[in-house]
């Protein structure tokens, strides 16, 4: 996937440099003289045009759970989910190490060796225990498929399914953004009438390539739904 939005930008580029050509520009030695590539324009489309194609590409090659929609509000989503497999760590002050040391499982960190696509959303919760990071594990994996982990900074477990009320927002996925957003959540829970009751949890779906308002993030609670 990667590889072909690289050559998407190629091409949109090729299709600079041949513009250029057919309105005139000379030749020197054989050679086109590049000079769109000297100018400061040339550099802006070019780093635009990689960061719009790594942007668009980021969640459409990840899987993500699937989910039945229960109601749509103006605010949030009631979802039902399956249970599901998943790795998780302990988030220090850092979210680099955490991410690091999941990541790490999925290449290969585990008893087998395994590499373990990449999947989506990456949740960060906080309960009694402390402030965590989860990975979900692609659906094709069972208890008894899922390869134990190397060390004891990462567990497997199973992300409990059920209801959950969630509320989507773009921008950075920063704290006071997702602060701002499960706030909004709450309230609106809270004037329907819909129990809570599990800790907030926020869900991040692309990389640090995606411009901010591009990006897709998520605040949810698990609810009481009948």
């Amino acid at each position: 996937m990667l590889t072909a939005r690289l050559g998407q930008v190629e091409n949109a580029l090729v299709w600079i440099e041949n513009d250029k050509v057919s309105r005139g520009y000379k030749r020197t030695k054989g050679k086109s003289v590049n000079i769109l590539l000297r100018t400061p324009i040339y550099n802006f489309i070019s780093a635009t045009l990689t960061i719009f194609f790594l942007s668009t590409s980021n969640a459409m090659a990840y899987e993500e759970p699937e989910y039945k929609l229960i109601k749509s509000t103006d605010v949030y989503e009631i979802r039902q989910y399956e249970d599901r497999l998943a790795v998780k760590t302990t988030q220090s002050k850092s979210q680099n190490g955490a991410f690091r040391r999941l990541f790490n499982y999925i290449s290969g960190s585990n008893e087998n060796s395994s590499k373990i696509a990449m999947t989506v959303p990456v949740i960060h919760s906080k309960d009694i225990n402390g402030t965590s990071m989860i990975f979900f594990l692609p659906k094709n994996f069972t208890k008894q498929s899922a390869p134990l982990p190397d060390g004891d900074d990462v567990e497997l477990i199973t992300v409990k399914g059920g209801f959950y009320a969630v509320t989507k927002y773009s921008g950075r996925s920063t704290d006071q953004n997702y602060i701002k957003h499960s706030a909004r959540l709450f309230e609106a829970l809270r004037k329907d009438n819909v129990l809570i009751i599990g800790d907030p949890m926020m869900a991040t779906y692309n990389g640090p390539f995606t411009l901010p308002f591009m990006r897709r993030n998520e605040a949810m609670y698990r609810v009481n739904w009948k």
